[in-house]
């Protein structure tokens, strides 16, 4: 974990409520993709954690959706402006297990940490399928970013105004080997129930502090308690206790 400024190169909107911000710094500390940071904002005393989309050396690019305070704040912030950072937080994916043609799924806001992951596994020369689920079309972002690395993507959304009609587990590739997902706690159930495969799961969490101290994002895998902020947000499908 580390503290750095980083300044505001670009704040865009991709939908009317989803954002994405590029950012200058210091991006060391990050380490694998599927890593969030912590942002501080004014007047609000929790930091608000924030998947990584995408990092090089100097630069950093967080996609988020606007729905309170913390993200109202982002919205409205211009290019110049300096964010204090946490970065370098959770434990990401592992690239290792993925095999030849791994497919990454993901729903909503669970996109964004998959893009760099999708760069990752291409580098490595994965086949690798993108599966992304929204509710309808004017909700869908970063379709064409993936297509541009070379991903085989399919589109799907809840009330068939783009792409397959349904949910992700609908179109899931009968030939992949592995799977990396991210999205609501909901998609992610229903993803392990449809799966015979392994997998990685990307869990979203309401955190204190996001690294650790405060337990308050714990919860109870087959290998004990898990923060979710420090020991996951990802895990391993063969650890994960569902909820009833």
């Amino acid at each position: 974990m580390k503290q750095s400024l980083f300044q505001i190169i670009s704040n865009t909107a991709l939908t009317d409520s989803v954002w994405k911000m590029v950012l200058k710094g210091d991006t060391s500390a990050i380490t694998a993709p599927g890593q969030f940071v912590n942002i501080r904002l004014d007047g609000l005393y929790l930091r608000r954690p924030i998947s990584v989309c995408d990092y090089d050396r100097q630069t950093l690019t967080i996609v988020y959706k606007v729905v309170g305070k913390g993200t109202e704040q982002l919205r409205a912030m211009p290019p110049g402006r300096e964010l204090d950072l946490l970065t370098g937080l959770g434990n990401g994916y592992d690239l290792s297990p993925a095999g030849s043609r791994p497919v990454l799924i993901g729903g909503g806001v669970g996109v964004p940490p998959l893009y760099h992951l999708a760069k990752c596994l291409i580098a490595q020369g994965k086949a690798v399928q993108v599966v992304l689920g929204f509710n309808t079309a004017s909700e869908i972002f970063y379709e064409s970013e993936f297509r541009a690395l070379g991903c085989q993507v399919t589109v799907t959304t809840v009330d068939g105004s783009y792409g397959g009609k349904g949910f992700v587990t609908q179109a899931l590739p009968r030939d992949a080997t592995y799977f990396y997902a991210c999205g609501p706690e909901p998609m992610l159930k229903a993803v392990y129930r449809a799966t015979a495969i392994s997998g990685q799961m990307s869990f979203e969490e309401r955190m204190g502090c996001g690294f650790g101290a405060c337990m308050g994002c714990s919860c109870k895998t087959l290998t004990g308690y898990k923060r979710i902020c420090k020991d996951g947000p990802v895990m391993r499908k063969e650890e994960i206790l569902w909820q009833a």
